[in-house]
């Protein structure tokens, strides 16, 4: 079992984590480190976690929709959710509650069903409203402070990997996510 176990997630939060069918992300600071890096072009890079991508593509497994909800616009975004098969991508938003809020009807969710993680101002509607509102350690105070939980690891570092572990443990997942890694080559 990884080293989050759920022996140390308060009750309430486990309950909130059971309920959850749609993760919803931010990008910088959440997804990468929130570093911008621009070529002598103009074109942007940014740098993504393997690890985070690939528990986004568990969730996916386990019936979690995941989506993208950012105030940039980047083909980057463009070219990481191609790959990890992410279909609600929304770029350019700044309401960002308002975008949340039309995507939970086009899917048939409530608020409470959905967990976003954000660390900045424009995403605090989003992690004040929803079922599990998270946050990162380089959220400023102010932003940690409205979340439901504050991951440990950093953006762009497993943040959104632990999110996904965490999620998948509490929804009783965890047990055929490690069979079938355990199972596959025989």
């Amino acid at each position: 079992m990884p080293k989050d176990t759920l022996s140390t997630v308060p009750q309430d939060l486990l309950d909130r984590l059971r309920r959850i069918r749609l993760l919803a992300l931010d990008v910088d600071g959440v997804m990468t480190d929130g570093s911008l890096y621009f070529q002598a072009d103009g074109s942007e890079l940014k740098a993504f976690n393997t690890l985070d991508g690939h528990g986004l593509k568990l969730l996916k497994r386990a019936g979690i929709e995941v989506a993208i909800i950012t105030g940039r616009r980047s083909t980057m975004v463009e070219h990481r959710a191609d790959a990890l098969g992410i279909r609600h991508v929304s770029q350019g938003v700044e309401k960002k509650l308002v975008e949340l809020k039309t995507l939970c009807t086009a899917l048939g969710l409530e608020l409470h069903q959905v967990a976003y993680c954000g660390d900045d101002l424009p995403d605090l509607p989003c992690i004040h409203h929803v079922g599990v509102g998270i946050s990162v350690p380089g959220a400023p105070d102010y932003i940690q402070k409205h979340a439901h939980w504050v991951t440990e690891r950093h953006g762009g570092h497993g943040a959104v990997r632990e999110i996904c572990d965490r999620l998948l443990m509490a929804q009783g997942h965890w047990d055929s996510v490690l069979d079938t890694y355990l199972h596959s080559g025989h």
